[in-house]
C-alpha cells in the first residue's frame, strides 16, 4: 500500500502590524554587526566629523566677520595666506569626499536591494534621505545626522562614543528644548481658545454641544448624588423619633390650631349644652392625631426605598434634559471652563526642567 502522506503541524505566524507590513517584511532580529562593519562605522564616523569641522572653519575664516576680526586682531597675513592657500585645496578635498559620499551611497543601495532589506527596492533614499539630500554641497550639514545615527547605533551596541557627563547633557537640552516648544505650542492653543469663547455663538455652541453629549453621564452623577446624599435624609423622615416625629407633630399642632381658630366650629359646639366644650377638645385632640398619623402614612408611602428611588431617577432624567438656553447655566458653566483653563495653563508654565539637578540651581 502506498504511504499515506504526512501532514507537518501548522506553523503559527506572528500578527503583521498594517505598518510593517506596507514599508518593510519581518524579519527576525539580527545578530550584532561584525568587527568589519563597525570598523567601517567608526571609520565614517570619524570621516565626517572631519568633512564637517573642515567645512565649519572654512565658513569661518572666509566670512567678512573673520576679516574684521584679522584685521583687529592684526593677524590679516595669516587669513590672507589661508585664503589663497588652503581655501580652494580644502575645497577640492570636501568634492572628492563628496564624490565618495555618493559612490558610498549608492554601492549601499545596492547591497539593501541585494539583500531585500526593504520591502521595495525604492525605500531606501527615502529611509536615508539625510544621506542623499547630505550630498549636495549646499546641504553638506546633514551629514551630521549620518554622524548622529551612527554614534546612536554604536552607542546601542554598548560602544561609548561620547563621556556618559556629555550624554547626559545633551539629553537635557533636548528635553528642555522640547519642553519649552511644547510649552509655547499649549499656552498658544490656551489663549486662542479663551479668545473664541468670548464669542456668543461660539460659546453657546461650545456649551450646548458638551451637554448634549453628555446627557446619559450628567443624569448618572445627579442620580448618584442623589442616591447617596439626599435618600438617607429623606429615609430619617420615616424615624419613630427626630426628624419624622417632629414634622408629625407640628402638622398635629398645626390642625389642632386651625380647629381651635374656626369660630363657626366653635359656635355651633357651644350651641350643645354640658357636652359642646367637651367634644370641643376632644375634636382638637382627634386633629392633632390625624395630623401625626397623616404625616407617617405619607412617610411610608412616599418614602418608600423603591418609589424614592424611581423619584429620584425622574429628578436625575428632567435636571439632565435642562435647556441650555439658562443664564444661570451659562455662567457656571463658563466659570467651570475658565478656572480649568487657569489651572493648567498654571501647570504648564511650570518649567520642569529646572527641577532638575543639571544645572545644579
Amino acid at each position: 500500500m502506498p504511504a499515506s502522506p504526512t501532514t507537518s503541524p501548522p506553523i503559527a505566524t506572528a500578527p503583521v502590524s498594517p505598518h510593517l507590513a506596507n514599508s518593510e517584511p519581518p524579519r527576525p532580529n539580527r545578530p550584532k554587526p561584525s568587527r568589519l562593519k563597525l570598523t567601517y562605522d567608526i571609520v565614517m564616523l570619524i570621516a565626517i566629523s572631519i568633512d564637517l569641522l573642515l567645512i565649519s572653519l572654512d565658513a569661518v575664516l572666509m566670512s567678512d566677520f573673520s576679516a574684521n576680526a584679522a584685521q583687529w586682531l592684526s593677524v590679516s597675513e595669516g587669513l590672507n595666506w589661508y585664503q589663497a592657500t588652503l581655501h580652494e585645496p580644502l575645497r577640492t578635498a570636501g568634492g572628492f569626499f563628496t564624490i565618495f559620499l555618493v559612490a558610498e551611497l549608492l554601492l549601499r543601495w545596492a547591497i539593501a536591494i541585494k539583500e531585500k532589506v526593504y520591502y521595495r527596492w525604492f525605500f531606501f533614499p527615502f529611509v536615508h534621505w539625510y544621506e542623499v539630500l547630505g550630498c549636495f554641497p549646499q546641504l553638506r550639514l546633514l551629514r551630521l545626522f549620518r554622524a548622529v545615527v551612527i554614534g546612536r547605533r554604536l552607542y546601542q551596541l554598548g560602544y561609548q562614543v561620547l563621556p556618559q557627563p556629555w550624554i547626559n547633557r545633551i539629553k537635557f537640552y533636548i528635553d528642555l528644548l522640547l519642553e519649552e516648544l511644547s510649552d509655547r505650542v499649549i499656552l498658544t492653543t490656551i489663549q486662542n481658545f479663551r479668545q473664541e469663547l468670548t464669542n456668543p455663538e461660539t460659546h453657546k455652541s461650545f456649551i450646548e454641544s458638551a451637554i448634549t453629549r453628555n446627557r446619559a453621564e450628567i443624569e448618572a452623577a445627579v442620580l448618584s448624588i442623589l442616591r447617596s446624599e439626599l435618600a438617607p435624609k429623606l429615609q430619617e423622615l420615616t424615624a419613630s423619633s427626630g426628624g419624622g416625629s417632629l414634622l408629625a407633630s407640628e402638622m398635629g399642632n398645626a390642625i389642632e390650631e386651625g380647629l381651635a381658630n374656626t369660630p363657626e366650629l366653635r359656635r355651633y359646639l357651644r350651641m350643645i349644652p354640658i357636652a359642646g366644650s367637651l367634644i370641643e377638645s376632644q375634636l382638637q385632640h382627634v386633629g392633632h392625631n390625624i395630623g401625626e398619623n397623616v404625616v407617617y402614612a405619607l412617610n411610608k408611602r412616599l418614602l418608600d426605598p423603591e418609589r424614592l428611588d424611581a423619584l429620584m431617577v425622574e429628578i436625575a432624567h428632567g435636571i439632565a434634559q435642562i435647556d441650555t438656553d439658562n443664564s444661570a447655566l451659562d455662567t457656571l458653566i463658563s466659570s467651570i471652563i475658565d478656572d480649568s483653563l487657569t489651572a493648567f495653563e498654571a501647570q504648564v508654565k511650570v518649567q520642569q526642567w529646572k527641577h532638575q539637578d543639571m544645572l545644579n540651581l
